[in-house]
C-alpha cells in the first residue's frame, strides 16, 4: 500500500483561536483526549490537523506534513538506495504525532510514521484509522520547490504516490495517496515580482467543500459572529494581485483566502 498523508501541521502563536477557526468553518473535531493546555490537535475524519505552539526562534505558518506508512524499515532503503542525500532523526518520545522525521531532496522536512512505533501514542494512535471525511475536507497542498522534477520523482519513488493528469502547460506535478494530493510546484523568484518574496516552502492548504456558496455564506456568518475568527483578507492592490496570480497557479482551487493567522487556503467545490 502507498503511503498515506495523514496530517499536515500549523506553527502559531495562536494556535487555541485558530483551531476553533477550523472546528467553526471547516467542521473539523478534536481528537479524542486532547489537551486544552497543548497543540490543538483536530481532524477531518481522515487528516488530522496538529495547529503547534510558537517556540522561540520557530517560525510560524503552514510548516509540515506527514505520511503514515506500513514499514518505514522499506522507506529508508529506498532513500538509501536512490537518495542518499536524505536524511532522518528519530523524534522524542514527547512527540506522540511524529515517530520519525524527514526531509526531501530540497531541504522540506515531513513526518513518517508507522502504526504500533513505541513514540506514537495518546490522540494520535487512538484516531489514526481509516475514517471517512466529512463533507468538508482536506483536499491538497502545495509545496514550492527549486527542483520539483527531483522532489515529485522522490514522492513518487519513495512514497508511491501517484501522478494525476494535467495539462500540457502546467509546471506543476500532481501526487496523489488516492485520498490527498501533493502539488509539487516550481519556486522561482521572479514570480514574486510586485509581491512579497516567500522562500520554497509549503505554500498552501487546500478544502474541498460541499458548496461554495454555502461555505461564503459561512465565513460571513462567522466574520459578522466573532471578528476574532474572520479570516484574514489578501492584500488589496498590486501586491495582493502578485499574490493570488501566484495561487490561481494551482487547478483545484476556486475560492482563496487565509485563516486568522495567515495561512493560505484553496477552496473549492469540485
Amino acid at each position: 500500500m502507498a503511503a498515506r498523508i495523514k496530517h499536515v501541521a500549523i506553527v502559531s502563536s495562536n494556535y487555541a483561536l485558530l483551531g476553533r477557526f477550523y472546528e467553526a468553518l471547516f467542521d473539523m473535531k478534536p481528537f479524542p483526549g486532547s489537551r486544552a493546555d497543548a497543540a490543538v490537535a483536530v481532524s477531518d475524519g481522515y487528516v488530522g490537523l496538529n495547529i503547534n505552539p510558537r517556540a522561540p526562534g520557530r517560525q510560524a505558518g503552514f510548516d509540515h506534513f506527514g505520511f503514515e506508512v506500513d514499514d518505514v524499515e522499506a522507506i529508508f532503503a529506498r532513500v538509501r538506495d536512490d537518495y542518499p542525500t536524505v536524511s532522518y532523526l528519530k523524534r522524542p518520545s514527547n512527540r506522540p504525532f511524529a515517530g520519525i522525521s524527514m526531509h526531501d531532496p530540497a531541504g522540506q522536512v515531513f513526518d513518517l510514521s508507522q502504526r504500533g512505533m513505541e513514540n506514537r501514542r495518546g490522540v494520535y494512535e487512538e484516531a489514526a484509522g481509516e475514517g471517512e471525511q466529512r463533507p468538508r475536507h482536506v483536499s491538497h497542498l502545495m509545496l514550492r520547490t527549486v527542483d520539483p522534477v527531483t522532489v515529485a520523482r522522490f514522492y513518487s519513488d519513495v512514497f508511491g504516490l501517484q501522478p494525476r493528469e494535467k495539462a500540457q502547460d502546467d509546471p506543476n506535478f500532481y501526487l496523489t495517496d488516492g485520498v490527498v494530493t501533493l502539488v509539487v510546484a516550481p519556486w522561482r523568484i521572479t514570480d514574486y515580482e510586485g509581491s512579497g518574496i516567500e522562500r520554497p516552502a509549503l505554500d498552501h492548504l487546500g478544502f474541498k467543500v460541499e458548496s461554495l456558496a454555502q461555505f461564503q455564506e459561512d465565513v460571513a456568518g462567522l466574520a459578522g459572529r466573532n471578528p476574532h475568527l474572520a479570516p484574514m483578507a489578501v492584500k488589496a492592490g498590486g501586491e495582493g494581485e502578485a499574490r493570488q496570480r501566484l495561487l490561481s497557479g494551482c487547478r483545484h482551487g476556486e475560492y482563496r483566502l487565509a485563516d486568522p493567522d495567515g495561512v493560505l487556503l484553496d477552496v473549492h467545490e469540485t
